[in-house]
């Protein structure tokens, strides 16, 4: 897939065309491994290798960064837990799919809570805080956050409410998920997004809600007939460093590092948004039916979304009803 990233394609795809390049001997005195789960052409991966790139300029080739994309050194449930143990030094993933160990991880992928850029870069602001302190506990630096686009609903046939889900068996790939299949009457099936071209081929799934670019990347067309534009949540990835690695680091590299994850984090809001409307278009130029979904579809995704938000809270304690109050001050 070419980048079609206005004003970041080309120094996307020089990242691309250097960050995995050997630097000379004198300069790398160290080399880290960074696991992520999605493709290489995906623009979370694209942005991660140009984020590499900039650690070797900004630490003037001291500190070297390999980025491993597609699930190619860890499956992606395996990725965070391979960087608290010092597997490996950084890494990568959808933070919703250990809402399991923190509530606060999964609150991005309750339905309509926040539905759009602003509302989810609030959401995370509100969260960021909460997030970083439990990663600490378990060994791990949070370096930055980059969103996904809104989710839709992928099908192979109409769905026009609620009870259209009922029956099917529909993708989860973390808490969040799994409840609205079970709310809907679906049959949940977990599989992670580098498993979802063999699934969707296998049959395994007909009906998943996910991003427009995953959509994408697994090539839904092939199998999927019908997508409808929801733009239900906005999940984020985050990419984070081992502790104890980066403690060991030198002021100057440690910087060096942060100065690139800024970067890379206001880079991938900008390409994520700039992007959505892009995939959703690709999906409809390969012959999917792009629909804007029913008012009943809304109205009983809505009610999962209420009932969600209520579980959630319940679960988070005052520490997430701290949260979801910071965002909707």
């Amino acid at each position: 897939m070419k980048t079609h990233l206005a004003g970041w394609g080309g120094a996307l795809a020089l990242g691309l065309g250097l960050a995995t390049m050997a630097a000379s001997p004198v300069a790398a005195q160290t080399k880290w491994n960074l696991p992520a789960a999605y493709a290489l052409d995906n623009y979370h991966s694209e942005n991660l290798v140009f984020f590499a790139k900039e650690i070797e300029k900004e630490t003037g080739g001291k500190l070297t960064v390999t980025v491993h994309a597609g699930a190619s050194l860890f499956k992606a449930p395996e990725i965070k837990r391979a960087v608290a143990t010092g597997q490996a030094q950084m890494g990568e993933v959808l933070i919703s799919i250990h809402e399991n160990e923190d509530p606060v991880f999964g609150v991005d992928t309750i339905p309509f809570l926040a539905t759009s850029y602003p509302d989810a870069k609030k959401l995370n602001d509100a969260r960021k805080a909460a997030m970083a302190a439990k990663l600490d506990s378990q060994g791990i630096k949070l370096l930055y956050i980059v969103p996904w686009g809104p989710q839709g609903l992928y099908a192979k046939k109409d769905v026009n409410t609620v009870d259209d889900l009922k029956g099917l068996k529909m993708r989860a790939y973390n808490v969040g998920t799994t409840r609205i299949a079970e709310l809907a009457g679906a049959q949940a099936v977990t599989i992670q997004a580098a498993e979802l071209p063999q699934a969707l081929a296998t049959g395994t799934i007909n009906a998943f809600m996910t991003s427009g670019s995953t959509g994408y990347d697994s090539k839904v067309w092939e199998t999927m007939t019908h997508y409808y534009d929801l733009k239900a949540w906005i999940p984020s990835n985050l990419t984070f460093v081992n502790k104890a690695a980066f403690a060991g680091l030198d002021k100057a590299t440690q910087d060096g590092i942060l100065k690139a994850a800024a970067a890379a984090e206001a880079r991938g809001w900008a390409i994520a948004e700039e992007k959505a409307g892009w995939y959703v278009a690709q999906l409809k130029a390969k012959g999917m039916k792009v629909v804007e979904p029913s008012p009943a579809l809304r109205a009983g995704l809505k009610q999962i979304g209420d009932q969600l938000t209520a579980d959630w809270i319940a679960k988070a304690g005052s520490a997430g009803k701290a949260v979801v109050d910071a965002y909707r001050k």
